[in-house]
């Protein structure tokens, strides 16, 4: 069933901006942030009345439920808080079904949890979702496990940070290092169990849509390759960014402090336009934040997991 009274591109806009964190009111006019927002939460809208769409996805999905059930849904979750509620799946797992509540009328607060896990197992109860997602400028709630958190600045306050001794970028000319960076990786998620949950190599075809972009870089360390650090133009919470793709150092390269030194780098090779840099690390990764803080990121909000039973 297609909700009742949803509200406009523009209504969303002015709800998402009011929950963003407040340091990042000035990064954006907000003419600018509110144009982006609402191109951002159309696609919102279209899941919510498009059937067609709705049934396409009831089709790749293939767990039972109609293609209705798939719908996005604007709903009064408690007097005072509406938001937008959508079924999703992690990492299109159909066996990960989570509930994403992309837009809130107001910030999130840990006593509306039981009111929101009432709304979303009243109205997507027949896949059903185990956990929902939402979002918040705060440092945290307690209890609950962090999904992804968003460390951003604006590209202009970062480009003056200290770099590391013999340590440089270089645009990426090709591929010929995916295989070093795919072994990369398996250190990483050797060394640390967690780590293949938190984050993954870019496949090789979003690698070369990023080399295309000429925004992918090698990171340079004592003469050789030693990682990839690399960004696409986008938006994100509706600030117009250069979004982190891949910020990878290899082995060799560990452990002797230049991840700070990435995000800095970063900062002085991309176009001086008056975006920010941004990127989503998972909140568990601390190394990862320790890192991003250095250089002069500030963690702006992210995602939180709330379970649905006890």
């Amino acid at each position: 069933m297609i909700s009742e009274h949803l509200p406009t591109p523009a209504e969303l806009a002015r709800f998402s901006l009011a929950v963003q964190h407040p340091l990042t009111l000035n990064w954006c006019p907000e003419p600018e942030r509110l144009a982006n927002l609402a191109g951002e939460h159309a696609f919102d809208l279209q899941l919510a009345t498009d059937l067609e769409l709705a049934g396409k996805r009831a089709e790749f999905i293939n767990v039972g439920p109609p293609a209705e059930a798939y719908l996005n849904r604007w709903v009064t979750v408690s007097p005072g808080l509406d938001a937008m509620l959508s079924i999703r799946f992690k990492g299109m797992d159909v066996g990960k079904p989570f509930v994403d509540v992309s837009v809130t009328s107001r910030p999130v607060l840990a006593q509306d949890f039981p009111a929101l896990i009432e709304s979303a197992l009243r109205e997507y109860g027949d896949f059903p979702p185990p956990r929902l997602r939402i979002w918040s400028a705060a440092e945290g709630f307690s209890g609950l496990r962090p999904d992804q958190r968003v460390l951003a600045a604006p590209l202009a306050e970062l480009a003056g940070g200290e770099v590391a001794p013999e340590l440089s970028l270089k645009p990426t000319a090709d591929l010929s290092n995916y295989a070093d960076a795919q072994a990369a990786y398996a250190a990483v998620d050797a060394a640390h169990p967690k780590h293949p949950g938190q984050a993954g190599l870019l496949s090789e075809e979003d690698l070369q849509d990023t080399i295309d972009a000429g925004t992918m870089f090698d990171v340079i360390w004592r003469g050789g390759w030693s990682g990839y650090a690399g960004t696409l133009p986008e938006t994100q919470l509706g600030l117009s960014a250069q979004v982190v793709q891949e910020m990878l150092l290899a082995p060799h390269a560990r452990g002797h402090g230049l991840g700070s030194s990435l995000s800095i780098l970063l900062a002085r090779h991309l176009p001086a336009d008056g975006r920010v840099l941004s990127g989503t690390i998972h909140g568990e990764n601390r190394g990862a934040q320790t890192a991003a803080r250095r250089a002069g990121r500030h963690d702006i909000g992210g995602w939180w997991w709330v379970p649905t039973v006890n």
